[in-house]
């Protein structure tokens, strides 16, 4: 997918350029941003390291869960300005990435982080599992179940990609991929900004987007001396096969829902069986840590699976089959600051407000896709992003410099 490059123009100083906006990186993140800008009329190139689509990030695979149940309640604006932008692409675009689905929470009563999601949720009912979907769910007694019936689902993820970039194109964006970018300059005399490839292309800009997943620490290190507290965790999407005669039970057109269970270390959670008849996808949070460039691929499988099959023989016996392990591994990587908020900031620097960083998602952000590509694009083309004040989202929490001196950054409030 790549369109013609666009013409260069002027800019004041005289210096030209060929595009109004560089985005770097295009997953979900720098797709929407694409689209985002591409749509407020920027001449937009979007460029992509590996190719379209490839599996190697953050951003690929069959299904992301969509909910607002947040414990930090800073969040709950943001998805649900997500949740509006997600249905107008799909109208614009003429096909669904996302498919309606309750969101089921439950874990210890005493759970702080449980509490405060239902709390910010709002409208999220306290129910009986043991009569909810056929009693495919079992919890210890004392815990709190709740379901939360509207703002949520499943997000088919490469699918919601690939439907964001074909916007950006069909509005006028150029998308290249194979293009690593190496290097990001101030142009000359102060005039934009100029992107440089490992296959020798010079791409030059009014501003630039940085939005690379696992890889910003690295290229922020290289390009501005700026180190990003960001770990990139390997981890691991799980797929198990559905009991016989239960295929129907777990499906999300019987109304099972996405869920999330707080009780124990990593949290355990699941979609209903959607994208692969037969099997559901269970899994959980976090995995060891990685360099996205040399992974073993296998790294913590033993321990994620086996920490989620004892769960499954646990919570969903008569549903789920755990022996023999999932019929299915998809690996991804998950890129966690130390207090799992997002970046989203200007660069700063010698580059000013002409680099807008994108990064940080700790593995909640593919939902937040639309919302957060939207707050970039406006961030470099206005200065600011008017949506994320209209929608009362506070973008002070994802600065940059909050880690200086601070090394847990929002952590150290230990706020919700």
């Amino acid at each position: 997918m790549a369109a013609a490059l666009a013409p260069p123009h002027a800019t004041s100083a005289g210096h030209h350029l060929d595009f109004d906006m560089i985005v770097v990186g295009a997953g979900i993140i720098g797709s929407c941003t694409a689209h985002a800008a591409a749509t407020r009329g920027a001449r937009v190139l979007l460029l992509e390291r590996f190719d379209l689509l490839h599996g190697r990030g953050s951003s690929h695979g069959d299904s992301r869960i969509i909910r607002d149940a947040y414990a930090k309640a800073r969040y709950v604006p943001m998805v649900r300005l997500a949740r509006r932008l997600w249905a107008d692409a799909e109208s614009e675009s003429g096909y669904r990435v996302l498919t309606p689905a309750p969101h089921l929470s439950f874990g210890p009563r005493s759970n702080a982080s449980l509490l405060a999601a239902l709390e910010n949720a709002g409208g999220a009912e306290e129910v009986d599992l043991s009569r909810r979907w056929g009693g495919a769910i079992r919890v210890p007694d004392g815990y709190l179940t709740s379901v939360s019936e509207r703002g949520g689902g499943v997000l088919s993820a490469t699918k919601a990609v690939a439907m964001f970039q074909a916007l950006a194109a069909k509005k006028g964006a150029a998308v290249r991929d194979n293009a690593e970018v190496v290097a990001i300059e101030m142009g000359p005399g102060g005039g934009g900004v100029v992107v440089r490839t490992s296959g020798g292309e010079v791409f030059r800009g009014a501003k630039c987007v940085v939005t690379v997943g696992p890889w910003a620490s690295k290229l922020l290190k290289s390009v501005a001396g700026v180190d990003l507290p960001m770990q990139p965790l390997h981890t691991l999407h799980l797929y198990w096969r559905v009991k016989p005669g239960r295929e129907r039970d777990l499906t999300a057109e019987a109304g099972f829902p996405t869920f999330s269970c707080c009780g124990g270390e990593p949290p355990v959670y699941g979609t209903p069986s959607l994208e692969l008849p037969g099997l559901i996808k269970i899994s959980c949070d976090g995995g060891p840590p990685c360099d996205p460039d040399s992974r073993d691929w296998v790294a913590g499988d033993k321990e994620i699976t086996e920490r989620v099959a004892r769960w499954i023989e646990e919570a969903m016996p008569g549903h789920v089959e755990a022996a023999g392990g999932p019929v299915i591994r998809q690996s991804c990587i998950c890129s966690m600051t130390p207090d799992a908020d997002f970046v989203i900031d200007f660069l700063g620097g010698e580059f000013g407000e002409d680099v807008v960083v994108g990064a940080g998602f700790s593995g909640h952000g593919f939902k937040m896709g639309p919302a957060v590509g939207t707050f970039l694009a406006e961030m470099a083309i206005d200065g600011k992003a008017n949506t994320a004040a209209e929608a009362g989202v506070e973008l002070g929490h994802y600065k940059i410099n909050r880690f200086d001196g601070n090394p847990m950054g929002n952590g150290a409030n230990n706020n919700h």
